[in-house]
């Protein structure tokens, strides 16, 4: 075998050099040299076990497992699927009597061919062995010193920590002075968000900053790195690492000199005497690193507890330890004075902001008790005749109400009530239409007044109690209604907590059931399945126009329904459906409030919806109140439903007991804004007040979200300085979508107006596109909600002829411009089919993909 040819020299050097160290490591320790004998007595048994040693490691790691195996298959072993392990161990044994080196004979004839070796050996490791010895006793000397160095100049260092936070505190002074008269004052950014740039907001003011942490947040306008869970970021910097990092450099530029100088000259000698270097500050800057760095955390803790205003003071006075002394200690005590002293502030203002919150909010959310009033609850499940029945006992009565959630709704009924002959006027937020001597009124549940009385009040789908927007209108109908007899129309999850609330009244509850059963279809659904009488539902105006133009293209006539939709559309569309001019129905869950169509099957095209926070599931009862809309007796007397996903788990949904209401919304009153503005005329105060209000157990408070998005665009303008906080409020909470820029600019600009006494602007009207005649619908609505707050019912006739053009421009471009309507990816604008799952297409997916990968693999290898 080739190998242990070669390797078989190379093992006997390393015997033979081994032996050597051996008899060195023998003789070091020998005070007087012993014989060669005495060797050999001591340790010839240990001699031949170095041979093996060496050459058994010698070939273990150094033949391949391939010859390993040959070398073992020639002497008759079995090696083919045989363990790793077992093949090295059968190679050793073979190794053991391969051509034993006689180690101890080599050894003994080396004796006997030179005796005077053994005496210079025995020199040799005395020498070796005394070097050693005083290597060690230098090393521990050295030891010793540097450690009395160490020891010495921490005493130092914890007796002069006052001292030394003394120079920080001028030094920081003098740097604070520089900053807040000389540097710029950017706006307030996350400091994460480098994609912003930062802009210049003139220079700091010292009397903005109590405290000196309060100063450290600022920007200073440079980037720096930095990093959160072992991850390297770049952010905006802050004055506080700016700081961090001078007084970081300003004590270890100064602290090593100040201590080498209070060090103790003998100590100094000892060390240059023994290490034979003289110590200089950077010895001492890095026996004190750690020692350091903890000071200056300790540092920067106190530093910030500072005021600005009495570091300002220390600027002009020349650093000299006692006067600094002196002062520090004066402002120490100033400063736990005047902590003492905002605590108490704090406390009173606790105190007494507790006390305006109770007396602003009280009891106004406790339902009122002991009302003569009787109440029929009409519960059960969609499109049972609940709200039929209610309405027939209204029409009965010599004066009625009729609250909806919709404007369509309210409509509705006040078209159905002219028409049987009975006078009702129509009152929303956007119109009023006054019949001459009619005593009935249909509205939107949030014109509902509380001190008109009406022999019947009608409440329609009183489940939206838990809306967080908007569910505080039902709670002040149902609990402030000013009747003989109201009438509360909902789902069976509403049931407890609208007999909670009304405690110990009369009161009548009549349950439902559907006369139509509804079937759930076990076949997923594709547009190609489309058929007369189908109502397909999704979950957006965007999905709503695609799949009319995938259905039109088909040669479908088709209604459609969305919320941004203008109402009188909306009964134009529904009413096209109804006659047969439109065979399919396409509509967002607004389908599901309280219109009653000729639906022969419902189909879900989506199962998810946006929320306004996140996308999720449906809901079990938001699933029951759309499918509800399918059958009509005498027309389908089966509700068919359908879904293109998932249908036995959105089956389940339809079968699955309600999640009962336990919680409504409330939001401010005319009666809290009024006791709140004995306190302040600012808005802005208000909203802080209702963010730390605790609403009542079993409520939850309305987030105002839009109303502050408003207010902070206008915000100690001469609007707020002219208007009460009331009637602002008002104004702030008309009702329309924030989130149309041209909408929110036309409010203001007639908010202007109103206070200048100006003409109001006229709103946004143009007709170039259905987008146009929708957006020129709104802006005309909210125009009209002004008109109608600041009661100029004759101009606000003029503008309802105006809106209801836009109405019909939308309805007739409904016809013409959704058909050319595609489905288009995205980033690239490239034609989508109209059943793409996705939003984007699949070339550009993989190249996203392919991006991100490519800068995780570049990241890993930073």
């Amino acid at each position: 075998m080739n190998q242990l040819n070669i390797l078989y020299p190379i093992a006997v050097d390393q015997t033979k050099f081994k032996i050597q160290e051996d008899i060195l490591q023998f003789l070091e320790t020998k005070e007087e040299m012993p014989t060669f004998q005495e060797y050999l007595e001591e340790r010839g048994n240990y001699i031949q076990q170095i041979w093996i040693n060496v050459w058994l490691n010698k070939v273990t790691n150094d033949v391949a497992r391939k010859e390993k195996k040959a070398y073992l298959s020639e002497r008759g072993y079995e090696v083919e699927g045989v363990d790793r392990k077992l093949i090295n161990q059968l190679f050793r044994n073979e190794m053991r009597e391969y051509q034993p080196f006689a180690a101890l004979d080599w050894l003994k004839n080396m004796e006997k061919e030179n005796s005077l070796a053994w005496e210079e050996q025995y020199r040799k490791a005395r020498i070796l062995f005394e070097k050693r010895i005083e290597e060690k006793r230098e090393q521990a000397e050295r030891e010793e010193v540097v450690t009395a160095l160490e020891l010495e100049a921490h005493k130092i260092v914890e007796n002069s920590q006052q001292e030394y936070y003394l120079i920080v505190r001028n030094f920081v002074a003098d740097k604070l002075d520089t900053d807040l008269h000389e540097a710029v004052k950017f706006e307030e950014v996350d400091t994460f968000r480098l994609e912003e740039l930062l802009l210049e907001a003139g220079s700091f003011n010292p009397e903005d900053y109590s405290t000196v942490a309060s100063f450290l947040t600022e920007l200073t306008g440079a980037v720096h790195k930095t990093y959160h869970y072992g991850e390297r970021h770049f952010e905006y910097e802050t004055y506080y690492f700016k700081y961090e990092k001078r007084i970081t450099d300003f004590l270890f530029g100064v602290i090593p000199e100040k201590i080498l100088k209070e060090m103790d000259p003998a100590l100094l000698n000892r060390y240059e005497d023994v290490v034979g270097e003289r110590v200089n500050p950077s010895k001492i800057r890095k026996l004190l690193a750690n020692a350091l760095h903890l000071i200056i955390h300790s540092y920067m803790e106190e530093i910030q507890e500072e005021y600005v205003s009495d570091l300002l003071e220390l600027v002009p006075i020349p650093y000299e330890k006692s006067v600094h002394q002196r002062i520090y200690e004066e402002d120490v005590k100033e400063r736990v004075r005047r902590k003492a002293a905002e605590l108490a502030e704090i406390e009173r203002k606790k105190q007494e902001e507790e006390r305006m919150l109770d007396d602003i909010f009280g009891r106004e959310y406790i339902p009122s008790a002991g009302r003569d009033i009787r109440y029929i609850l009409h519960v059960g499940e969609t499109n049972t005749g609940k709200t039929y029945q209610a309405l027939q006992r209204m029409q009965e009565a010599e004066s009625g109400l009729y609250l909806a959630p919709l404007r369509l709704l309210a409509l509705e009924v006040y078209d159905v009530l002219n028409a049987g002959g009975i006078p009702c006027t129509l009152k929303t937020g956007e119109e009023e239409k006054i019949e001459p001597g009619a005593k009935h009124i249909s509205s939107t549940v949030e014109m509902f007044y509380e001190k008109d009385f009406y022999e019947v009040v009608v409440i329609d789908e009183a489940q939206m109690i838990a809306d967080k927007d908007r569910g505080f209108s039902w709670y002040k109908a149902i609990t402030k209604a000013n009747a003989k007899e109201v009438h509360i129309i909902g789902s069976y999850n509403m049931q407890a907590m609208i007999l909670q609330l009304l405690g110990d009244a009369d009161v009548e509850v009549h349950h439902y059931k559907r006369d139509t059963p509804l079937q759930v279809e076990s076949r997923m659904f594709t547009l190609s399945d489309a058929k007369k009488g189908d109502a397909l539902v999704c979950f957006s105006r965007k999905k709503v126009l695609e799949t009319a133009s995938s259905l039109q293209q088909r040669g479908y006539s088709v209604s459609m329904i969305y919320g941004s939709m203008p109402p009188e559309t909306r009964k134009k569309q529904m009413q096209d459906f109804i006659n047969g001019k439109t065979s399919i129905i396409i509509a967002t869950d607004a389908i599901g409030m309280g219109l009653n169509l000729p639906i022969r099957r419902i189909v879900f095209l989506q199962n998810e919806k946006f929320d306004g926070t996140r996308r999720r599931r449906l809901t079990s009862q938001e699933v029951k109140q759309i499918a509800g809309r399918a059958g009509r007796k005498g027309i389908y007397n089966i509700g068919k439903v359908a879904f293109t996903g998932d249908i036995p788990a959105m089956a389940q949904l339809l079968e699955k007991k309600d999640q009962e209401v336990h919680t409504f919304a409330i939001a401010p009153t005319s009666s809290v804004l009024e006791r709140f503005q004995k306190y302040s005329r600012r808005l802005g105060t208000f909203f802080e007040l209702w963010e730390k209000f605790e609403s009542p157990e079993g409520t939850e408070k309305a987030s105002l979200s839009e109303e502050q998005y408003l207010y902070e665009t206008i915000k100690d303008t001469v609007i707020e300085a002219r208007l009460s906080a009331g009637d602002l409020y008002g104004f702030l909470h008309l009702p329309f979508s924030t989130k149309e820029q041209v909408l929110v600019g036309q409010w203001q600009d007639t908010m202007f107006a109103i206070v200048n006494g100006t003409e109001l602007p006229e709103p946004y009207m143009r007709k170039g596109s259905l987008e146009d005649g929708e957006l020129s619908y709104k802006a005309v609505g909210l125009h009209l909600l002004f008109l109608y707050r600041l009661d100029r019912r004759t101009e606000a006739t003029y503008w309802e002829r105006i809106r209801e053009s836009f109405s019909d421009e939308v309805h007739e471009r409904l016809k013409t411009d959704v058909k050319t309507i595609t489905k288009q990816c995205r980033n690239c604008g490239e034609r989508l089919a109209h059943d793409f799952k996705y939003g984007v297409c699949d070339r550009c997916h993989f190249s996203k993909m392919r991006r991100k990968h490519k800068n995780l693999n570049n990241n890993r290898h930073k």
